[in-house]
């Protein structure tokens, strides 16, 4: 259904994978932001998914060609991510999918590693970012320090109870530093799940029932809030 696209951005050009509904078809647009295995089968599934439900779904490379099935790599992959480079590729993905979303502003859904970086996102492009769902994903310490206050798109996040990376509590003093500053949040928290229990690609983690649940509530949310 999709298919690898080079746009500009930052003054060069980046590649991304893009689903469309049908044919070249128009609907409100959602960046889609890696694990930390890059732009891997998985990720390129989730933009078919959400091309099938109406949306416009651009994945940018952020690993540029680099991707692994290998957590060890995975995680040098990851380690060495210029943040400031994948912002500035993840800006460059959000000014070329407004130029075929059918609305002015766009949602940006992120896993794992992703989910943080669907956060940064947020609060790096307010202006045009209306809605962020992050699946099991935080900033982790020593990571970047967002502008909180900065973000005005609506979150729904999805979570796993048994999660050593972004666990009950880390979400629970997320929920907190955002609704306090009188953000539009919603968590959810799935009992007896792991890490990555949405990937369907890691059968040792993935749970279908929370899975299908996290999909439907992030489908209806992303509808109700860019406007479908």
């Amino acid at each position: 259904m999709g298919e690898i696209i080079e746009f500009a951005s930052n003054g060069g050009t980046d590649q991304g994978y893009l689903a469309t509904p049908g044919e070249g078809g128009a609907g409100p647009g959602v960046i889609v932001i890696q694990e930390w295995w890059g732009l891997v089968d998985h990720i390129k599934g989730v933009c078919d998914r959400l091309a099938h439900e109406g949306f416009v779904a651009l994945a940018p490379d952020l690993y540029h060609g680099k991707a692994t099935s290998e957590p060890d790599e995975a995680t040098k992959l990851m380690m060495t991510l210029n943040m400031e480079q994948a912002a500035k590729d993840m800006s460059g993905a959000v000014d070329e999918l407004l130029q075929r979303s059918s609305t002015a502003t766009v949602g940006v859904i992120g896993f794992c590693m992703g989910g943080g970086l669907a956060l940064l996102l947020a609060t790096q492009r307010p202006d045009v970012v209306g809605a962020c769902v992050p699946f099991y994903g935080v900033i982790p310490p020593g990571g970047p320090s967002p502008d909180w206050a900065a973000m005005a798109a609506s979150l729904q996040g999805h979570y796993a109870e048994n999660d050593d990376f972004a666990g009950p509590k880390a979400v629970a003093e997320l929920d907190e530093k955002l609704k306090a500053l009188g953000k539009d949040v919603d968590f959810h928290l799935y009992p007896g799940t792991e890490h990555a229990f949405f990937n369907d690609d890691r059968p040792e983690v993935y749970n279908a029932e929370a899975a299908a649940a996290a999909w439907a509530r992030s489908v209806t949310f992303l509808n109700a809030k860019l406007g479908f």
